[in-house]
């Protein structure tokens, strides 16, 4: 009985005794923002506000990431609705434009996305220019501050 009682009570006891002397993983913050600059090189244009990206956060270290650009809500380009999937099309075209093959930009404000594997973030061209509010003044995208979505109207885009 003697050799049964002592592993028990230190199985018991250990908690305690290590308690607070072991700091669990800390989670990354969703609401967390890294203000940048991060350097990017653009790997595929998704539609009028995401992008692949290969981020390099550190040197000689780079990662892919999805960028959901910050402020913006481009028609989807997947829609059931036809009109909505050809405004989703104008949208990316006009971001492929406005890149003009460039390859190289700026993630700012980098945040956690609602989505797993998304950063929502600011860009910026080489020349200073956000794409985002370009993309916002010519109506080829909608404001958007986050939260729930509005429903697509087909007649709406």
């Amino acid at each position: 009985m003697e050799s049964l009682s002592r592993p028990l009570l230190f199985a018991l006891l250990l908690p305690l005794l290590t308690a607070g002397t072991i700091r669990p993983a800390i989670a990354f913050d969703r609401g967390a923002m890294i203000d940048g600059p991060v350097r990017a090189s653009i790997i595929k244009i998704i539609d009028g506000d995401t992008l692949l990206v290969a981020a390099k956060p550190w040197p000689q270290q780079t990662m892919e990431v999805y960028v959901r650009l910050r402020g913006i809500d481009a028609p989807e380009t997947k829609s059931d609705c036809a009109s909505t999937r050809a405004a989703g099309e104008q949208a990316k075209a006009a971001l492929v434009a406005m890149l003009g093959g460039q390859s190289e930009i700026k993630l700012l404000h980098i945040a956690g996305d609602k989505y797993f594997g998304r950063v929502l973030a600011d860009i910026a061209l080489i020349d200073g220019r956000n794409p985002a509010q370009e993309l916002l003044s010519a109506g080829y995208v909608s404001e958007y501050k986050g939260g729930k979505k509005r429903t697509a109207v087909c007649s709406f885009w």
